[in-house]
């Protein structure tokens, strides 16, 4: 990946939307060029995919919190997987360095749903105990590049 496929990324995560002539227009480059250029990306991994960004009050989603997980004995990312996924309230999970094993994203309607997550996560036995903070207000996001 060179300047320019980070400078395509960059226009790409801000203006998801953009047509290949308005993001060659930037990085200067023709609408034909970006498009070979994002395909490459694209058959190599290195775009995953796209997507919308959706306002989480829009889906009715008010309340959020991170839940530090803790194990017994020691989990694989593969585990962790496959007994939090099905629970549509977690939408984020990552392996942490730190006495938890897990940070777990959640977001619910309101505490009362947030608290039966927290317990649905409880319901595997492995799991000694876990920690919850309750997010309060979205201060700020970026875009990863």
């Amino acid at each position: 990946m060179d300047d320019i496929d980070r400078r395509i990324l960059g226009e790409l995560l801000t203006h998801a939307r953009a047509s290949f002539q308005d993001i060659g227009s930037v990085v200067g480059l023709s609408a034909p060029a970006v498009k070979r250029r994002v395909d490459k990306m694209v058959a190599s991994g290195q775009i995953t995919g796209f997507t919308a960004q959706v306002n989480p009050a829009a889906l009715g989603w008010t309340t959020e919190a991170y839940v530090e997980v803790y194990y017994r004995d020691n989990i694989s990312p593969a585990e962790l997987r496959r007994t939090l996924e099905p629970i549509p309230q977690i939408v984020g999970v990552w392996t942490i360095a730190g006495e938890a094993d897990a940070l777990v994203h959640v977001m619910a309607t309101d505490m009362a749903e947030i608290e039966v997550t927290v317990e649905r996560i409880r319901e595997n036995a492995r799991v000694g105990r876990t920690r919850s903070s309750l997010v309060m207000s979205r201060i700020l996001e970026r875009p990863r590049t």
